[in-house]
């Protein structure tokens, strides 16, 4: 139920319902794709107090909330009636360019999964790390059972991605699940083992040889294949009779694909495969200082704009081919320098929303979720961003030095430590990459903590005597209900008594109504009508809640008496609501009066005095 009100929100947003064409989500994004950009307002969304940013990159309409994203796109999904899942993509006729489908392919296949490969390559870390440290054998029955855990997602990684891919490419998972486990079946494995030892006939398929390879942990083949089970599928609906359709499409489909697959898809696939990854091994090798220095450098610029989940399976095709991937530790100083450059922000601003922000954004990025960081904290202040990618810069150039490559797949984070220890245990690539992620760290957090934030952040004590300036410039609100003032931090509940939401005040209402405390416009009326926006003339953005998790009534015992984009005066009627009724539900009525735009004053003063009569003075703000 909490997140209702904003899954209403952001699918007003995006232009409703018929607007969405598919919806995905990551780690703290909604990925929407739209029939018709032009009907999203992402103005309107970058105000909303539960979005860090609005990002359109990659075909995709990118909704970022943070760490409960997965809460709230099943919010979205239950108030769109989508059910458990988003509709899948249509094909409308539009044409987008090459890069946009393709990032839009590769995170269609990849996000579903990235959370039990973070989990897996964890993990096998962990594994690693009690293997170099002693604390398990490596015959051992324990050892043997998480190991099992760790690696079976990566060992059936064509069934899974068989999975996601029939589900990108609009055709029978099911069938796209077969044909990936076709690639990873006992006799299959066997076949190329026996086709390895010295002497070996080859086999054939209706006179044609096959080349067996062990396709287990493969990526590539089963993308193409699945694409291609996807395009004959329709193809067979046509000229299939409908009450033959669901058992001999599906047939045809594996009778097909399966074969070609071993002929010619897996075989080009693998080249291809083995192409890339060595393709990348020599541009690393040219000079690692320098692709270390880059990749820290620019990682983070790539996931604004979404180009990273490019990388993102020429990493995972690196531990398919070659074992070990070089390009994920170099993205360890561009994670942790955004981490530094907001620790050193949070120290250092006397914002108390900036700080809490930047608080959990720290807690968050330590494990790899740096887009509350860059969104919220880093790139809103610009410098702090650039003194990331600077320590980025210089901590993958010190981790390229020391070859550092990791064994086993997962989001960058700070168990990528653990993932980083090969199979003799420590050595110079493991100190490297921790001396390389410190460099990153520290340089960011102290740099941002002295030149971070801009003069004008960091404003006079609050108990300096105000100038006549200021005084000239001050700005009244009056009180908008009658009733007893509790100040913002006494309130029950973290979002306003933190702060984050902006300055204000807090009253235990008296009387069921409120009315306008300023001359000013109704910028916003939540269609619970339990929350009024209001612009004053003068600019200030008040937000009016009336009630404590009042949402939850979904519009009961209240009742409006203007409709939003109203012109008010001070004084007008605004909402009544049946104070008993409420409070008889379970509900404390609290409501907080809060200047959602309080960075742009000096300070909100609170000089009414309690108790409070209606249209009494209540507030000042200080330009």
């Amino acid at each position: 139920m909490k997140y209702q009100e904003l899954a209403s929100e952001i699918l007003a947003g995006v232009g409703g319902r018929d607007n969405v064409k598919s919806l995905v989500h990551c780690a703290t994004r909604l990925r929407f794709k739209l029939r018709e950009v032009s009907l999203a307002d992402a103005a309107i969304l970058k105000k909303n107090p539960g979005i860090i940013m609005v990002v359109e990159s990659g075909g995709q309409f990118q909704v970022v909330v943070g760490n409960h994203v997965a809460e709230v796109y099943k919010a979205v999904n239950t108030l769109a009636g989508f059910g458990d899942d988003a509709p899948a993509k249509n094909d409308d006729g539009k044409q987008e360019n090459l890069l946009s489908r393709f990032i839009d392919v590769i995170s269609g296949i990849f996000t579903p999964l990235l959370g039990v490969m973070a989990a897996s390559g964890i993990l096998k870390g962990f594994l690693a790390l009690s293997l170099a440290c002693g604390w398990l054998l490596e015959g051992s029955g324990t050892f043997k059972l998480l190991f099992a855990a760790s690696d079976a997602l990566f060992y059936f990684f064509p069934i899974m991605l068989g999975y996601t891919a029939g589900k990108k490419f609009g055709g029978n998972i099911f069938v796209t699940m077969a044909i990936g486990g076709a690639l990873t079946h006992p006799l299959m494995i066997a076949a190329f083992e026996a086709a390895q030892q010295p002497g070996a006939q080859p086999e054939h398929f209706l006179g044609i040889p096959i080349t067996f390879i062990n396709y287990s942990s493969s990526v590539i083949p089963i993308i193409f294949a699945a694409w291609l089970s996807c395009r004959l599928e329709p193809v067979f609906n046509r000229v299939i009779h409908s009450a033959l359709r669901n058992f001999v499409t599906p047939l045809m489909c594996l009778v097909v694909t399966v074969p070609l697959t071993f002929l010619l898809i897996g075989p080009v696939a693998t080249w291809l495969s083995h192409l890339l990854a060595h393709g990348y091994q020599t541009v690393y090798a040219f000079n690692p200082v320098i692709a270390g220095a880059v990749m820290g450098a620019m990682w983070q610029v790539c996931v604004i704009f979404g180009l990273h989940w490019g990388l993102v399976p020429l990493m995972i095709n690196n531990l398919s081919v070659l074992g070990r991937d070089t390009m994920s530790p170099l993205l360890l100083p561009a994670v942790m320098g955004q981490v530094g450059a907001t620790l050193g922000v949070m120290l250092r601003t006397r914002d108390a929303k900036l700080r809490v922000m930047a608080g959990s954004a720290v807690s968050a990025g330590i494990f790899g979720i740096t887009e509350p960081a860059v969104y919220g904290v880093t790139l809103p202040n610009k410098r702090p961003f650039i003194f990331g990618c600077i320590g980025g810069a210089l901590g993958g150039a010190v981790i390229g030095y020391f070859h550092t490559a990791v064994y086993s797949f997962g989001l960058v984070s700070i168990f990528t430590f653990a993932q980083i220890i090969p199979a003799g245990g420590f050595d110079s690539s493991v100190w490297g990459a921790i001396v390389g992620t410190l460099v990153s760290f520290m340089f960011a957090a102290v740099a941002s903590y002295l030149f971070g934030l801009a003069p004008p952040a960091e404003a006079a004590p609050a108990e300096a005597p105000l100038t006549e300036t200021l005084l000239s410039r001050k700005q009244s609100v009056s009180s908008p209900i009658a009733g007893d003032i509790v100040p913002l931090e006494q309130v029950n509940d973290a979002t306003f008594a933190s702060g984050l939401l902006g300055k204000g005040v807090a009253i235990k209402p008296h009387l069921g109504r409120v009315v306008a405390p300023v001359n000013g416009s109704v910028v916003s009326l939540f269609k619970t009508k339990h929350a009024i926006g209001i612009e004053s003339d003068d600019g200030a953005e008040l937000l009016i809640h009336i009630g404590i998790d009042t949402v939850k009534l979904d519009g009961l015992h209240f009742t409006a008496h203007i409709k939003e984009g109203d012109r008010v005066m001070q004084g007008d009627l605004l909402i009544e609501f049946d104070q008993a009724a409420i409070q008889a539900a379970g509900f404390d009525t609290t409501t907080p009066i809060i200047i959602s735009n309080s960075d742009d004053y000096v300070d909100v003063l609170t000089n009414g005095h309690s108790p409070v009569q209606e249209q009494a003075a209540l507030l000042t703000l200080l330009r």
